[in-house]
């Protein structure tokens, strides 16, 4: 009950901080403060009407919860411009590998007869999100083991990039021999589920590996019957 109330305090206190101008915030980071709040004040009533206990059973969900705060400014500046990266990076050594001459500069890539830029609305930091969600709660449900957990959720990142610039590569490519629309048409503006398929496809097999590996260690574990 007196954590729960302590929480809720600090609750309190960070939501008149982010609402009452008292803190010079960057950006929109007051309002991450204020969704932040808002959340502590909410545990801190689960924590004061089910107990610690109670708690400690629902700790999954309600550090879920978190994924519903807003990203501060800059670490979400920050995020965007290494996904930029990583996908142009990616994009230029497709493009390399099926034959397609690139030249790169910066987040721009030169390829004959178009130039594209990896802009920071194509970095994909949306379907990244989503896919982010998709792994915790995919490893919260079949893996157990903490390392194992932390391995599957930190592919991610570098299945988010390269899903994304098999994207680029893929509309660059039919915009440059089949029709110059696809790089405006609704496979561009609306097919990110497509490629967000392909890396949960991606990242299967690593997913299966790790989740069988579970199940032999719990199996190891378990008495074998008496003759």
């Amino acid at each position: 009950m007196i954590a729960g109330i302590g929480v809720i305090l600090l609750g309190v206190v960070l939501y008149w901080m982010a609402t009452r101008g008292s803190v010079s915030w960057q950006g929109d980071d007051s309002l991450s403060a204020a969704a932040l709040a808002i959340l502590l004040i909410w545990i801190g009533g689960f924590l004061f009407s089910y107990g610690l206990a109670a708690a400690r059973a629902a700790a999954f969900p309600l550090l879920f919860l978190v994924l519903m705060i807003p990203l501060p400014e800059r670490f979400l500046d920050w995020t965007i411009e290494l996904l930029q990266r990583g996908s142009t990076e990616v994009s230029y050594r497709l493009f390399n590998l099926v034959g397609v001459p690139a030249l790169r500069q910066g987040f721009v890539i030169s390829v004959p007869g178009i130039s594209i830029e990896v802009a920071a609305e194509c970095s994909g930091i949306r379907s990244s999100l989503a896919l982010l969600i998709t792994c915790l709660l995919a490893a919260h449900l079949y893996l157990r083991t903490p390392w194992k957990i932390v391995v599957f959720i930190l592919l991610v990142l570098p299945l988010s990039v390269i899903k994304n610039g098999i994207r680029i590569v893929t509309l660059t490519l039919l915009s440059l021999y089949v029709d110059p629309r696809f790089l405006t048409g609704s496979l561009h503006r609306d097919g990110g589920f497509v490629f967000f398929l392909l890396a949960l496809l991606l990242l299967f097999p690593a997913f299966l590996a790790l989740e069988r590996s579970e199940s032999h260690r719990v199996g190891s574990k378990t008495p074998r019957a008496a003759d």
